[in-house]
């Protein structure tokens, strides 16, 4: 039963989602702020964020019809039986109630305003219901093709500036630079699933970008995402430009054109599989790197 829950939890999904707290710490490294216990507890509430998201993504497409035998990814817990739909609501409620008691945490030792504080606590109930909202719920807004732009806030510009006024108390307009590279990378492995699940979710009703606009067009949007995720980290730079050591970050270029050439030329959805993972661990080596370059300059 352990092994259920652990690939329930999708733990592949973790790096991607710590890319985003991790951007938002390095540049307040950058900035002579970083606190430690600050990059901890932001983790910790992320890590039970993604988590939640996971188990509800697994229990609503149950539920819609996503997560058919016509599915051709991964088989998920409730669609095998391995886990029960009560039992997948309950871990649900669960992470729900971790998320937001850690969030709470940070907030309590990062923020000295009441007003700030209520702030960032909107935007943390506004996660966990996104979270559980994408698939879960009578009106799934990822069934309406808006996960591409939930990605974009929550995973770029909530995660990012968020986490690093939690650790700085301020904000400059150029973070929304790296911030949206974030964002738009997520998307791009958020992208991959859905070409590669686009006949799946046409049979569920499941309306997502590529079924919108088709795989051919799917495949121009996922290389539109990766070249404006790099151009928006190149004008960070080169408005903040101090080193060349800053460009160190470029060393991802090959492996964006590794994922943009998988995603037109791998048909099918066992060979379109491993890039999402690819996807995701570029994601991390950008935002590793990326910073690194911001501390050395």
């Amino acid at each position: 039963m352990v092994k259920h829950w652990i690939s329930a939890f999708r733990l592949r999904t973790l790096p991607l989602a710590l890319a985003s707290i991790g951007m938002g710490s390095f540049l307040a490294g950058a900035y002579d702020k970083f606190k430690l216990h600050i990059f901890l507890l932001a983790a910790f509430t992320t890590i039970f964020l993604q988590i939640l998201s996971n188990l509800a993504n697994d229990y609503g497409d149950s539920i819609h019809g996503a997560d058919s035998d016509d599915r051709e990814g991964p088989q998920r817990a409730v669609q095998s039986g391995k886990i029960s739909r009560k039992a997948m609501y309950r871990a649900m409620v669960i992470f729900g109630i971790l998320s937001f008691a850690c969030g709470v945490m940070l907030l309590y030792v990062a923020i000295d305003t009441w007003e700030t504080f209520f702030f960032f606590l909107g935007l943390g109930v506004l996660s966990i219901i996104a979270a559980i909202t994408y698939t879960a719920g009578k009106k799934p807004y990822g069934y309406a093709g808006l996960g591409d732009i939930s990605v974009v806030i929550f995973f770029g510009w909530v995660a990012v500036l968020g986490t690093f006024y939690l650790h700085a108390h301020l904000f400059h307009w150029t973070l929304l630079l790296p911030a949206s590279t974030c964002g738009l990378f997520a998307t791009a492995v958020l992208n991959v699933n859905n070409i590669r699940d686009i006949e799946s979710d046409q049979k569920a009703g499941k309306k997502s970008i590529p079924v919108r606009i088709g795989r051919q067009k799917a495949v121009v949007y996922h290389w539109f995402l990766l070249a404006t995720g790099l151009l928006c980290s190149l004008a960070y730079v080169a408005i903040n430009f101090k080193s060349a050591l800053q460009l160190i970050f470029l060393v991802i270029v090959p492996l964006l054109f590794i994922n943009a050439r998988a995603v037109k030329q791998k048909k099918e959805a066992a060979q379109l599989d491993p890039y999402l993972k690819q996807m995701a661990l570029t994601t991390l080596i950008f935002v590793l790197t990326f910073g690194i370059g911001q501390l050395l300059r």
